[in-house]
């Protein structure tokens, strides 16, 4: 995973710090200086602060004092809990910390050797689709001796200051990070993909069938070496940095009854685990009795799932999706791709609609196809914009509101959509920095367009899909069959027809399980659909996309019957379809292969037509 780190702003941390132990001096971060422009993008609020480094403010400074752990951080005059929260959860996985925090032995403090202090220190953080190793010098912003922000409940500890400060200049400042998303931060330390779920919009708390479902999914996450994120969302703008963020470094089901009784007994409470938060100092204790709380010495406790969806509004699942074939558990497939939203007077060229409520511009956004190769299939999509620094030159970096929708499409569609087809499935739109969806679909081919809220804006994305199998996913750039040196001896496309079978009835009785499947024929190619199992009504809901060059050629359906030595022709129906045709759908008695043939074949077809002489129409 860490093989292709990429140096941060071209910063060899090795160099610089070999260069500083030549020259004999502590390393000052040209790129991130000790001055005010790395605290604000705009004002100076507040007093005087000075940088210094950790010898300047205690005695014997340490990365970690007794090891690292997930509840003994504040937070400090920046409102950044959301981030406090996300270092918590990191701090409750070493795999993860330790990924994030690369040659932390190297990077200790060694009392016997203070000539190999360089006051040098690197992290590891995913940002749009890389790993970035990010270097810091380790001034750090002081006010009264005393940090000013994340600092940990050991007043020698440092490993989370510096892994805020390193933080802060992928934001561009450290102001840059208040009232930040822990979903982004998470995804930062992991690489993973967050999805966040508001338990009071789904009713958790009152559906106990929904609880159970979801509590299986937090379960499996937190299984496989995920981070699961809980915190209660702010009603007011008083009260933003005192509703408590915690994350749940446990999850499990717990068997009821006590002793050797309990191995015995079924019941089972699903049951989290909790590190409070420096928020919760705030919360009151007959609040924390209402809520069924009971914090340990060690900052911990338990709460079952039932009565954390009862008194908490949200939780974050960061997924750490498996794609190494070596691992027992679960692969993914991944699709990573790149794309932008630009603008362009040619409104073929142009790939910033807006959403599907600008219907006139709406497909000439970035549009990506991807398959489905099982009967049913789980799909995960992630569509992340670049983040955007806040530096004082240039203010605030401000999310443009995204989302996108999934369409399901013609089976060997090979260009860009055109027209409306069957929404498979829609994201959220939200000025958050990354959208995501999870998704149950059926066989077939699906194509994603992802947009901003609003036509015109312009920015980079980074489009995540994982599925079971490949799915092949990649962009469509062409609008209609390229032209070629060849098309005027071979012939160009006339008009474009799509073909949609939505099922059969009555076919001809079957002496074993009726399973079968159509085909499309056109000027040569053929598209097959999948096997529909187990019926004599089968409803395939296929569809096939056709640029005909010989429109007079009729197109042919067929019906088989799918047998395991040799498949069973059960008729066919041939359509003409063309543009004029005002009635669409046809429902169409199966017959012979011999078009002469005169009689019927038990079972009819339902066929639904559309033909343009426009190959941009559909």
């Amino acid at each position: 995973m860490f093989s292709c780190v990429k140096a941060y702003e071209n910063q060899n941390y090795s160099d610089l710090k070999r260069a500083c132990l030549r020259r004999k001096v502590l390393f000052e971060d040209p790129n991130f200086p000790a001055t005010d422009d790395s605290l604000y993008y705009k004002g100076t609020p507040g007093p005087t602060v000075r940088w210094k480094r950790p010898k300047d403010i205690c005695e014997n400074p340490r990365l970690f004092v007794d090891g690292i752990s997930s509840h003994d951080l504040h937070q400090g005059q920046v409102g950044n809990c959301w981030f406090v929260a996300a270092c918590s959860s990191l701090a409750s996985r070493d795999s993860l910390w330790q990924k994030v925090i690369p040659d932390w032995k190297e990077q200790e403090w060694d009392p016997e050797k203070p000539d190999s202090y360089a006051g040098i220190f690197h992290f590891h953080f995913w940002r749009f689709g890389e790993w970035v190793d990010v270097v810091i010098d380790d001034q750090l912003p002081t006010v009264n001796n005393q940090l000013i922000y994340c600092h940990s409940n050991s007043r020698n500890e440092f490993w989370c200051a510096l892994v805020e400060k390193a933080y802060a200049k992928l934001a561009g400042c450290y102001q840059a990070l208040d009232g930040g998303n822990t979903a982004d931060a998470l995804v930062d330390f992991t690489g993973g993909v967050s999805e966040p779920i508001d338990l009071t919009e789904g009713d958790f708390a009152n559906d106990e069938a929904k609880r159970n479902q979801l509590f299986e999914r937090v379960l499996k996450v937190h299984s496989r070496g995920g981070l699961i994120s809980a915190s209660i969302k702010a009603v007011t703008a008083a009260d933003m940095e005192a509703r408590p963020r915690v994350c749940c470094p446990d999850v499990r089901k717990v068997r009821l009854g006590h002793c050797l009784l309990a191995f015995f007994k079924s019941e089972k409470l699903d049951m989290i685990r909790l590190d409070t938060s420096e928020e919760w100092q705030k919360v009151s204790k007959s609040e924390q009795e209402k809520m069924g709380v009971t914090v340990q010495d060690d900052g911990e406790f338990w709460m079952t799932f039932e009565d954390l969806c009862r008194y908490f509004t949200d939780i974050i699942k960061c997924r750490l999706l498996n794609t190494s074939y070596l691992s027992i558990h679960k692969t993914w497939e991944e699709a990573r791709l790149r794309g932008a939203w630009t603008r362009h007077e040619d409104p073929k060229q142009n790939r910033s609609g807006g959403c599907i409520n600008h219907k006139d511009t709406f497909f000439q956004n970035p549009q990506y196809i991807f398959e489905v190769k099982k009967p049913e299939d789980e799909v995960l999509i992630c569509i992340q914009q670049r983040p955007k620094r806040s530096t004082r030159r240039e203010g605030k970096g401000e999310n443009l509101a995204i989302g996108f929708d999934i369409y399901k499409v013609e089976e060997n569609r090979q260009y860009r959509m055109h027209s409306l087809q069957h929404k498979a499935a829609s994201s959220i739109y939200i000025n958050s920095r990354s959208v995501f969806l999870r998704t149950d679909q059926p066989e077939g081919r699906y194509v994603i367009i992802p947009t901003t809220f609003e036509p015109g804006h312009t920015g980079e994305f980074l489009l995540r899909v994982f599925t079971d199998v490949p799915s092949n996913c990649r962009e469509l750039r062409l609008d209609e069959p390229p032209r070629t040196c060849w098309s005027s001896l071979c012939g160009y496309p006339q008009q474009v027809t799509q073909v949609h079978v939505v099922g059969a009835t009555g076919l001809k009785d079957s002496t074993t399980e009726p399973n079968s499947y159509v085909i499309i024929k056109c000027e040569g190619e053929k598209v097959q659909s999948p096997v529909q199992k187990g019926t004599s009504m089968p409803q395939y809901n296929m569809k096939g996309i056709f640029y005909r060059k010989k429109p007079a050629q009729p197109i042919t359906v067929q019906i088989w019957y799918y047998r395991v030595l040799k498949d069973e022709f059960l008729g066919q129906v041939q359509l003409k379809a063309e543009p004029d045709d005002l009635q669409p759908v046809h429902t169409l008695h199966l017959r012979g292969r011999n078009s002469r043939q005169p009689s019927d074949l038990p079972g009819t077809v339902t066929v639904h037509i559309v033909s343009r002489a426009s190959l941009m129409a559909i």
